[in-house]
């Protein structure tokens, strides 16, 4: 979010779902939509039938990269590097949309200077992908009439993961692939609702739209509607929270529908923080290793037990309904008044719709939604009034940064921020399978998944395997510097010689025991796709 919205104006998805069967080049980077994303990946392989050329970027085979034109086997954490390169090429061979360039963004010359020190013969040494494979991506993608870049996880979770994103969008802008149907940035989020929770306020430094807390006017319009004042300082950041428990400077906290005991990195100095609060409040519907920690534990509501709204990666805003009352007898948004009430602020709303109201009241994206809309049709925002179709393209015209253009940005490659050595000498990549989701306190209880994927499974190469004299199903131990886990080997050809994969869905193998303590500086973003780690028998 913060690299889009720095380089483009806003961090979201610059297009629609349903244009993406329509894409003649596809650069699919640091994703795996097949597992991750099931959904999207039905509308890229529709793509790919109608005859789309794929590139793709990511250190493992996974699915889509066995299928691609090119397959770009990148070093962990050199995504910087590799499309500066690219870039590099495009520059070169005159492939670049000069007019674009010209007309619609800023800052060209800063980064034309930086490229040209990332020749494909540097990029190959620093990245591992060669220099031919690096010249056939940029030739694709940069002669499509219409190319998409699609991106996950494997992009953002990195100490330079807002500049990755902004690297994206360099590249998008220097073909001019943005502003089009069937061409911009799709960046998938990780959950369901990403995208409207970020739009509605829980980031530090802005109120709900991406209003900044530190603009007087804007803040004077929340003190109007709510009748308080507003702080003015920004806040900390999820994990910075959990620094300050450790250190005794934050003291209660309440959780909702997260577990960051199992789903955050470095899970011994997460669990250690959790122990020092004075006061956790953990709401959720099913128990997490979270909620071990938890003083006051409270009921959630599932998806079927609500009404409200998800905002999904593409900025659409659908309902939900809910198909029974909520088991507990009250859904999250109905406790959160009752607790703010009792607390002192009168809050209350007869419905979900009172709240939608609210938000289009104060938040000009969300201006024309309404749930008297939304029972006929979802809508993408910007949608800034009730007569407003909703925006299916973004960027057609101007850029939502002052002035209207784009900007470029002149990054450098550093490498993720834990490398391997003779000690630790594997990277290990984190990650998702299709069977379960996210911590799978839900999925683990489905006997028929379990079946499918009964426990966690270390992916290895042939040659990492040999060299350690290990067999397929083995019970290894898997450690770095913070911990250790037991887990079962699965060799695969997915995973390239000096990496592995984990994913972080069972707690009895606790992946986030292993993981860095790294983080991106500017948003708090973990670095989950990189740490050095050995394996023993």
């Amino acid at each position: 979010m913060a690299g889009l919205a720095t380089s483009l104006g806003a961090g979201a998805a610059t297009n629609s779902l349903s244009q993406m069967p329509d894409i003649d080049t596809l650069f699919l980077f640091g994703s795996n939509p097949t597992e991750a994303h099931p959904i999207v990946s039905i509308y890229l392989k529709q793509a790919l039938r109608k005859g789309a050329k794929l590139v793709v970027g990511d250190p493992r085979q996974t699915w889509m990269a066995r299928r691609a034109d090119v397959w770009l086997n990148l070093n962990p954490g050199s995504n910087i590097a590799l499309l500066n390169g690219i870039i590099h090429v495009i520059l070169k061979k005159g492939w670049e949309n000069k007019e674009f360039i010209k007309n619609r963004t800023e800052g060209f010359n800063e980064l034309k200077k930086k490229v040209k020190e990332y020749t494909p013969e540097k990029v190959e040494k620093i990245t591992g992908v060669s220099k031919e494979r690096i010249i056939e991506a940029a030739r694709l993608y940069s002669q499509a009439d219409k190319a998409m870049i699609v991106y996950g996880l494997g992009v953002t979770e990195h100490q330079t993961g807002t500049e990755n994103s902004m690297a994206i969008a360099n590249l998008a802008l220097v073909c001019g692939h943005i502003g089009r149907p069937s061409t911009g940035i799709m960046a998938l989020r990780g959950q369901n609702n990403v995208q409207g929770s970020s739009d509605l306020g829980p980031l530090p430094a802005t109120l709900p739209g991406y209003q900044s807390v530190t603009d007087p006017k804007l803040r004077a319009k929340f003190e109007q509607a709510w009748g308080v004042s507003l702080s003015p300082e920004i806040g900390l950041k999820s994990v910075e929270m959990l620094d300050k428990a450790i250190e005794k400077r934050f003291k209660g906290l309440f959780i909702l529908g997260e577990d960051p005991a199992q789903t955050d990195p470095n899970a011994h100095e997460v669990r250690k923080a959790l122990e020092s609060l004075e006061f956790l409040v953990v709401q959720d519907i099913f128990h997490t290793e979270t909620s071990k920690y938890a003083h006051v534990i409270l009921p959630g509501a599932s998806y079927a037990e609500k009404d409200g709204t998800f905002t999904n990666g593409e900025r659409r805003v659908q309902r939900i309904r809910k198909a029974i009352e909520p088991v507990a007898g009250m859904a999250e948004w109905q406790v959160i008044c009752e607790i703010a009430t009792r607390m002192g602020y009168s809050m209350h709303y007869e419905h979900p719709s009172e709240i939608m109201d609210e938000i289009a009241s104060l938040v000009p994206i969300y201006g024309g939604i309404s749930y008297e809309r939304l029972e006929n049709e979802s809508l993408q925002w910007p949608c800034p009034d009730k007569d407003h179709p909703g925006t299916t393209t973004l960027y057609t015209d101007l850029f939502s940064r002052p002035g209207g253009l784009a900007k470029f940005m002149a990054l450098d490659h550093k490498g993720p921020g834990e490398k391997t050595n003779r000690e630790y000498p594997l990277t290990l990549i984190t990650g998702r399978v299709r069977e379960h989701y996210n911590n799978g306190s839900m999925t683990r209880r489905v006997p028929e998944i379990l079946e499918v994927r009964p426990e966690e499974l270390l992916e290895m190469s042939s040659e990492d395997a040999k060299k350690l004299k290990i067999s397929n199903g083995d019970m290894v131990k898997v450690l770095s510097k913070r911990g250790k886990i037991k887990v079962r080997v699965k060799i695969t050809d997915r995973s390239q010689k000096g990496n592995v994969f984990l994913t972080f869905h069972f707690p009895d193998a606790l992946t986030n025991l292993l993981t860095s303590e790294h983080r991106d500086p500017i948003t708090g973003t973990p670095e989950y796709k990189a740490c050095a780690v050995k394996v023993e028998k």
